[in-house]
């Protein structure tokens, strides 16, 4: 993701949120989405292109998996609430940019990996240099201590079935979240939220001694 992002904010952005799907939109047809006017969803489409978010071609802007979720960050940044924000996102808009960040770094990515005996779903699983790192993806609009130690006690799990099914295999657990203020760790498993994700695996293999790792044993 691009961190440089500077979106002048249109007081509509967030309802907008809604007409940004994956594939090419029309201004009429984002207009009959977010309901709103052909003029305002003109301006807020136009805006998002010059911010590098999307493309356009002949008339309709084309977007990936991903590319909303790069825009609620931004608003995020620019302090719009995050109540307003999250209704228009899911968990499948969070799960792509993750998973986009996660390529753009050369990571070979996997989405929603099944497990079974017992049935456990690994949401990204991003694999570079023999390292997998393994990411639940937590889209709350509130995140307390217990919710959190859970999640990760979860995470560790399902990391120990992957790496007992995968020869080889060393492993890092991690919670990525929508938002909060820094990264944190619960039982050395990393909890990043989603705007310092990037920056988070630029230091990863750097950081990595104080980071759970689970191997084949």
């Amino acid at each position: 993701m691009n961190q440089n992002i500077q979106l002048k904010i249109h007081p509509k952005t967030i309802a907008g949120l809604q007409g940004i799907i994956p594939g090419g939109i029309s201004v009429k047809d984002f207009s009959a989405v977010t309901k709103m006017n052909e003029i305002d969803s003109k301006k807020i489409l136009d805006n998002i292109i010059k911010n590098n978010i999307g493309t356009k071609q002949n008339g309709s802007y084309y977007f990936e998996d991903g590319d909303k979720l790069k825009i609620a960050v931004t608003l995020l940044e620019n302090g719009f609430p995050i109540d307003e924000i999250s209704v228009a996102l899911d968990w499948i808009d969070f799960e792509g940019l993750t998973a986009e960040i996660l390529s753009s770094k050369d990571f070979a990515v996997i989405k929603n990996m099944i497990l079974t005996k017992p049935r456990k779903e690994i949401d990204v699983i991003g694999v570079r240099l023999g390292i997998a790192i393994l990411i639940d993806c937590k889209h709350w609009k509130q995140y307390s201590t217990s919710s959190l130690t859970t999640a990760v006690k979860k995470q560790i799990e399902r990391t120990k079935q992957y790496v007992a099914k995968t020869q080889g295999a060393i492993a890092v657990p991690v919670i990525v979240t929508l938002y909060q203020d820094k990264i944190n760790f619960i039982e050395s498993v990393p909890i990043v939220p989603i705007f310092q994700f990037s920056s988070f695996i630029d230091e990863f293999y750097g950081n990595i001694d104080q980071m759970k790792t689970i191997e084949t044993g």
